[in-house]
């Protein structure tokens, strides 16, 4: 595996029956579990691979608000209270800094975007600055480009993905949840349409509430029960650098053609926004009409599609099983597609041409990682009409890491009943079935 991720011990036994079980220990898993054991609730926290070995550790690592839908800008501004708050009630480092996001371009479009969206969020309470040329050069020195403008964002954040979920994870532990690596849940136990638990490789542990965070394998993994939850896994590119000297005062920056993080290394993470891959699965052709705004919006031109082996095994393949049975999710223990060679060396071809005084910069590490991303870019976290005792939280569409705290929260008082912290109707899962309107993404 590329990417290092700081090592959790898992619990020393086998918890037979607990208040939650919650399915995948990604950032989402281990906020959700947190948060429970934090309010008194016994918990389970099942991975079928390691804490964030997908996604949470393979991602950007950008704390951000601005720019999201403004659906989930009261997520996204939620979590970053959570974020401030999170290292000191765990005692451990997440990596967690808070240095101000900077966005810069020479598209008069996109600034007129930009333009629009602080107007509308500053309705909903949030301010951001939009620069003029010059205030986006003096807050850009080194760079090379004639800006027209940019976005400033003082609240703008990072955090290490690496360290983040393993501590939360740790966190989590002290509190009293009980965590099971390497342990895939093969399904649930179901009884007249309400769940009872989950059934793992390593037995079943009884649950009357189940949370299913599993990140690209979520939508698989529902399909069993008659659920739909309609999710593109997205392949994705990034790669970090060896340390080297600082080139701006800001910890999170992009601009047309990279996004680069600083990282508590010393390097940078940077990776080209907007490319990726999709697989030619069942999964991704059967909810192929649902994308169409937001292949039309995002990816039309920036999207490549494979037929691999993708096909037939992993979280998009089609076929069942049976709970006393091998799964899927066992066959595959970590997602750790290879990275994409272009976007790597496009990468820093574009980092070196806006920062000439990055030339020669080297790569210290490259991954590819698969983002499970909702028709609408807003993610799911939702109870299931169908399915009792059921909480997804899914199709976060490579904002999970971010709003990755919040969206723990709303998760576990949906799970719970308590009142939730945001409204969750944007979230819910039936606005893909309910007859709403598919809307295109604008921002993120």
């Amino acid at each position: 595996m590329p990417v290092a991720v700081d090592a959790v011990a898992s619990s020393p036994t086998f918890p037979k029956q607990v208040d939650v079980a919650v399915i995948g220990a990604g950032i989402i898993g281990v906020c959700t579990a947190y948060e429970l054991a934090k309010r008194g609730h016994s918990v389970a926290l099942i991975e079928k691979g390691i804490v964030a070995g997908e996604q949470s550790s393979r991602n950007w690592g950008w704390v951000r608000q601005q720019n999201r839908d403004l659906h989930e800008l009261s997520l996204a501004v939620l979590s970053l209270r959570r974020w401030d708050e999170l290292g000191s009630e765990i005692g451990r480092d997440l990596g967690f800094r808070q240095e101000g996001g900077l966005n810069c371009t020479d598209d008069p479009a996109v600034l007129a975007k930009w333009d629009s969206w602080i107007r509308s969020a500053a309705e909903r309470g949030y301010h951001s600055e939009l620069l003029t040329a010059q205030q986006a050069k003096e807050r850009s020195p080194g760079t090379t480009t004639r800006w027209i403008g940019g976005v400033w964002s003082p609240s703008g954040s990072r955090a290490e993905p690496s360290m983040a979920a393993p501590a939360i994870a740790e966190g989590a532990k002290a509190l009293g949840v009980s965590l099971q690596q390497n342990c895939a849940v093969r399904g649930l136990e179901m009884s007249n349409g309400s769940v009872q638990g989950v059934w793992t490789e390593r037995g079943l542990i009884r649950a009357p509430i189940v949370v299913a965070a599993g990140g690209a394998w979520t939508s698989r993994l529902c399909r069993r029960y008659g659920i739909d939850l309609p999710v593109a896994n997205i392949g994705a590119t990034a790669l970090r650098t060896r340390p080297v000297d600082a080139v701006l005062n800001v910890g999170a920056f992009s601009a047309p053609g990279f996004a680069m993080r600083r990282r508590v290394d010393g390097g940078y993470t940077v990776s080209v926004p907007g490319y990726g891959s999709l697989n030619i699965a069942p999964q991704n052709l059967r909810y192929a009409t649902r994308f169409y705004q937001m292949y039309r919006a995002k990816l039309a031109k920036k999207l490549t599609y494979r037929l691999n082996s993708s096909f037939w095994n992993g979280p998009e393949a089609a076929g069942g099983w049976h709970n006393d049975q091998v799964s899927p999710f066992e066959r595959i223990r970590i997602l750790d597609p290879a990275p994409e060679r272009e976007l790597v060396e496009l990468a820093i071809t574009n980092l070196t041409k806006e920062f000439p005084a990055l030339k020669g910069i080297e790569v210290a590490a490259s991954w590819g990682s698969f983002i499970d991303t909702s028709p609408d870019l807003v993610p799911v976290i939702s109870t299931v009409d169908s399915v009792s005792g059921l909480v997804i939280a899914s199709g976060f569409s490579g904002h999970g890491f971010g709003i990755g705290p919040g969206g723990g929260l709303l998760a576990s008082q949906l799970a719970t009943g308590e009142t939730p912290c945001v409204d969750p109707a944007p979230y819910r899962l039936s606005r893909f079935s309910d007859g709403s309107a598919i809307r295109r993404p604008e921002m993120m």
